[in-house]
């Protein structure tokens, strides 16, 4: 039998100031809402783009205070890259699984799989400025959601957002690196398709998929609109992690 009708809206409020540490991102949302006319709803899923998320923890980095060590020296050597940035990447990964001139591929202590262990000098605020991943971006996404209940008394799923790349695509796209209140893997195997064949594989990653549609709103320069809400996923609510995408090691055929 078919799934009836399903409808997303998508809407990127555009009055949110310049996020410094300390924030309140749940007042910031709030009120960019309430500025667009539009009404928070139970249900809706918010997705916040990983940089104002690290910058309200005080994740920005001056490069100015980085002091490389000896392996970071090296490793700059041999790739060109800032040995400060470098440093930052080796604190940051538990993995070099790639480099060459110009670029280090690592594995972040979350998992993910990505150039330069997801540092970014982009959108920092200014100056040597680098920006590190939340300590714990599924927390961040659980706190940020409580916090939106207090205040509003709303109950909704929360989207850490980072523009990532694929290994075998070009260019990047919105990825789900925290993640509270919406499935983040949906497991279809065992269940059928439309002629009946049990599906053996199938694994839906929707955190993602909500993460990339969000994306399309937020871009990825200077259209400062990185607060996304998603409204129509009540079939997709869960209790899911960012921690549930992360393929184990030992089925990364890719390595």
């Amino acid at each position: 039998m078919s799934a009836p009708a399903r409808r997303l809206r998508l809407f990127a409020p555009d009055h949110v100031p310049e996020i410094v540490h300390g924030a309140d991102l749940a007042a910031v949302f709030l009120n960019a809402v309430a500025h667009l006319g539009e009404v928070v709803e139970s249900g809706d899923v918010v997705v916040f783009a990983q940089k104002i998320v690290s910058k309200a923890e005080g994740r920005a980095i001056s490069l100015a205070s980085v002091s490389p060590g000896a392996d970071a020296r090296a490793l700059a050597a041999e790739t060109g890259k800032d040995p400060r940035i470098v440093e930052l990447i080796l604190q940051e990964s538990d993995e070099i699984v790639r480099k060459r001139e110009g670029l280090i591929i690592a594995r972040h202590r979350n998992g993910c799989v990505a150039a330069n262990a997801c540092i970014d000098l982009s959108n920092t605020g200014g100056g040597d400025i680098a920006m590190l991943l939340p300590v714990d971006a599924d927390q961040s996404a659980r706190k940020i959601a409580e916090d939106i209940f207090e205040k509003a008394g709303v109950r909704v799923g929360v989207i850490v957002n980072d523009s990532l790349g694929r290994a075998w695509r070009a260019g990047t796209t919105g990825t789900a690196i925290g993640v509270h209140g919406i499935t983040a893997l949906q497991d279809r195997r065992g269940t059928t398709d439309r002629a009946g064949n049990v599906l053996q594989t199938s694994e839906i990653a929707v955190a993602d998929e909500v993460a990339g549609a969000a994306s399309l709103l937020m871009g990825q320069g200077d259209e400062s609109l990185p607060i996304v809400v998603v409204r129509g996923l009540d079939w997709a609510r869960g209790d899911g992690k960012a921690a549930d995408l992360v393929r184990p090691r030992e089925l990364d055929l890719f390595r």
